[in-house]
C-alpha cells in the first residue's frame, strides 16, 4: 500500500528581480511520486530594503550592509545626486523626495518595483537656538521633516505591508528623543512625537505582522577611524538595524538604545 504525497500546485504572481514572491493558490490532492524522497528546491527571494533621508554615515553604511546581504536597496533624498557614488558602489536606486510632503512620499513607495521588507526612515532636521528666538517658520519646517515625514513614511509602508502580513519599519530616534537639551527644543520636539509615533505603531502593527522599531542613538556617530571606540560607529549601528529585522517573532523589541562603551546615560 503506497501512502499518501500531497501535492502542491504553487502560482506565483510576477514580478521584476528584488522582489518577493507572493503565493496565491494551494491545491492538495493524492498523488504518487516517482521517487517520494524527490525535494523541490526554491531559492529564498531576494529583499528589498527602501532607505528615506539617506545620506553619508549611517545611511550609506547600512546601504552597504544591505547590499553585502544580498538585498535590493532604494534611497530617497532630497537631492539624490549627492547618492551618485554610493549608488555605483552598491547597485542601489536613487529616488528624489521630500520626506515631508505627502504626494512625493506616495510617489516614492509607487515607484518602488515591489512591497519593500524594510523601510528605514532616517531624515531630520535641526534648528538650534533659545526659545525666544526661534523663527517659527524654520521651526515648523523642521518638525515637518523629521515628525510629519516620519508619519508620511510609515503609512505609505503600513498600508503596502499588511496586505502581506510581513515587514519592517524602522525609525532612527537621537537622545533627544527622551531628554529635551537646552537651545534644542525644535529637535526635542520632533524625535519626541517621532518616538512616540513608533509607539503607538509598533503596539498598532505587531499583531498584524509587521515589525516596527525605533533606534535611540545616544552619541556622536563617526565619521572615520576611532581608536577608542569613544563614538559610534555606523556600521556597528548598521548591523543593529538589519539584526531587529531579523528577529524571530517570538522575539520582538520595539526600542534599542545604542551608545559608546564611554558615553555616559
Amino acid at each position: 500500500m503506497l501512502p499518501p504525497i500531497y501535492e502542491y500546485i504553487i502560482t506565483f504572481k510576477r514580478y521584476p528581480v528584488g522582489c518577493r514572491p507572493v503565493l496565491v493558490g494551494r491545491v492538495a490532492t493524492l498523488t504518487i511520486l516517482k521517487n517520494p524522497l524527490e525535494e523541490i528546491n526554491v531559492a529564498p527571494a531576494q529583499e528589498t530594503a527602501l532607505i528615506v533621508g539617506a545620506g553619508s554615515g549611517l545611511s550609506a553604511a547600512l546601504t552597504r550592509l544591505c547590499h553585502e546581504q544580498g538585498m535590493a536597496v532604494h534611497l530617497a533624498a532630497r537631492a539624490p545626486s549627492k547618492l551618485n557614488e554610493l549608488c555605483q558602489e552598491t547597485g542601489a536606486v536613487a529616488h528624489a523626495c521630500d520626506a515631508s510632503q505627502p504626494d512625493q512620499v506616495e510617489a516614492l513607495f509607487n515607484a518602488l518595483p515591489c512591497v519593500p521588507d524594510l523601510v528605514v526612515f532616517n531624515a531630520s532636521k535641526r534648528v538650534r537656538g533659545p526659545v525666544q528666538d526661534l523663527d517659527p517658520a524654520a521651526v515648523k519646517e523642521a518638525i515637518e521633516t523629521t515628525c510629519f515625514g516620519g508619519f508620511l513614511v510609515g503609512q505609505a509602508a503600513a498600508k503596502r505591508m499588511i496586505p502581506r502580513g510581513t515587514g519592517s519599519i524602522l525609525f532612527t530616534g537621537a537622545s533627544a528623543s527622551v531628554k529635551g537639551y537646552p537651545n534644542s527644543s525644535t529637535f526635542a520636539m520632533g524625535k519626541f512625537a517621532l518616538r512616540g509615533l513608533c509607539q503607538s505603531m509598533a503596539r498598532e502593527l505587531q499583531p498584524l505582522g509587521i515589525h516596527v522599531g525605533h533606534f535611540i542613538i545616544d552619541g556622536s556617530i563617526a565619521t572615520g577611524p576611532c581608536p577608542e571606540d569613544d563614538k559610534l560607529d555606523p556600521t556597528a549601528i548598521a548591523r543593529s538595524y538589519l539584526d531587529l529585522h531579523r528577529q524571530h517573532r517570538s522575539a520582538w523589541t520595539w526600542e534599542v538604545e545604542l551608545r559608546p562603551w564611554l558615553e555616559r546615560f
